[in-house]
């Protein structure tokens, strides 16, 4: 038996965006047990992963589970997020190990100089070189998400308005920046005559309910009722998702959902987009290209640094409203 850490701490996207490393080695090495190294908070997009034999988790430090890591005598580590702390871990183990080309420097020569040397190769396919020593290929399946039993969500479970299929509408967001303002989330779902139901934390819940009091029932807010697992179980009944770039887009691609993915003050060349490699027909980008400002951050702000927000303000939201309407042509709603 082989045993096999992976480490990557956070955030939604970014663990859910590991996956395929993680099927891929479950399922081609052989007689290997693989464990998971996460921060406490995002230990439930794992739970139920069936490739996952063991989660170890932290609040803050890694002396939380050092000793614990090491009475398990691993044969390799895969190191995913690549920082101070999983380099500690790296360290203090003392094992065979592999990790990935991060191109900070080339992200800093974008966001700096708009230089863009960053090749055109996925995050997730740059992943598998972390696996590279051992015999491991991409399968190009895409992601994965397992929803626990007792968060699966019904139709049934919604509004009468929203029974019959709905659009799942993203707003929420690590940082401001890098969502849709509600005056072009209103004149959005002004043009989408359509069951809309929007997804967030519930920091996002007055935004929602601004939407809400714009456009009446057609409008269901999400925000803040459902945990996270029951969040991506709404994903999954959404016909088209209309998404910011956030964790809830990576959720949409493993459950090969329908993308309209919307980009602020980050660009898709930092190799963050959906990740669908047998169907790049399933999404579409759209944002403000020629911006001197952009991207202003790899990251993020909470407010846009030149106060105009123009990388938002300026969205085609005709073009986006057709984008959806002809995903829907292939999943319609019935209402």
């Amino acid at each position: 038996m082989k045993k096999i850490l992976i480490i990557r701490f956070s955030s939604i996207g970014d663990i859910v965006l590991t996956t395929p490393v993680v099927r891929c080695l479950k399922k081609q090495v052989a007689a290997i047990e693989i464990h998971y190294l996460t921060k406490k908070a995002f230990e439930p997009v794992l739970l139920e992963n069936p490739y996952v034999d063991r989660i170890f988790t932290i609040q803050e430090s890694i002396r939380e589970v050092l000793n614990l890591l090491r009475q398990e005598n691993y044969d390799y580590i895969v190191d995913l997020h690549k920082n101070f702390r999983s380099l500690g871990i790296r360290l203090c183990l003392l094992k065979k190990s592999g990790s990935f080309p991060k191109l900070n420097y080339k992200k800093w020569l974008l966001v700096r100089f708009k230089m863009n040397r960053m090749p055109d190769i996925h995050i997730v396919d740059r992943y598998f070189d972390a696996v590279r020593h051992l015999p491991v290929k991409n399968d190009q399946k895409g992601l994965d998400y397992f929803i626990p039993a007792g968060d699966h969500l019904k139709m049934t479970d919604l509004p009468e308005t929203h029974q019959n299929g709905f659009i799942g509408l993203v707003i929420g967001g690590k940082h401001k920046t890098k969502q849709v303002p509600v005056v072009k989330l209103t004149e959005l779902c002004h043009k989408l005559s359509y069951p809309i139901t929007v997804l967030g934390g519930p920091e996002d819940v007055e935004d929602a309910n601004a939407l809400k009091d714009n456009l009446g029932n057609r409008i269901y807010v999400a925000c803040g009722k459902y945990n996270l697992n029951q969040s991506a179980s709404l994903v999954r009944l959404s016909s088209v998702v209309i998404t910011n770039d956030t964790g809830l887009m990576h959720v949409a691609a493993a459950f090969h959902k329908k993308i309209v993915s919307v980009w602020g003050n980050t660009m898709p060349e930092l190799g963050m987009y959906p990740y669908l490699p047998e169907e790049p027909g399933n999404y579409k980008m759209f944002e403000v290209k020629g911006l001197s400002c952009r991207p202003c951050s790899k990251i993020g702000f909470d407010i846009c640094p030149e106060k105009h927000f123009d990388c938002m303000m300026k969205q085609d939201i005709d073009n986006m409203v057709d984008a959806v309407r002809r995903y829907l042509i292939q999943n319609p709603i019935q209402f």
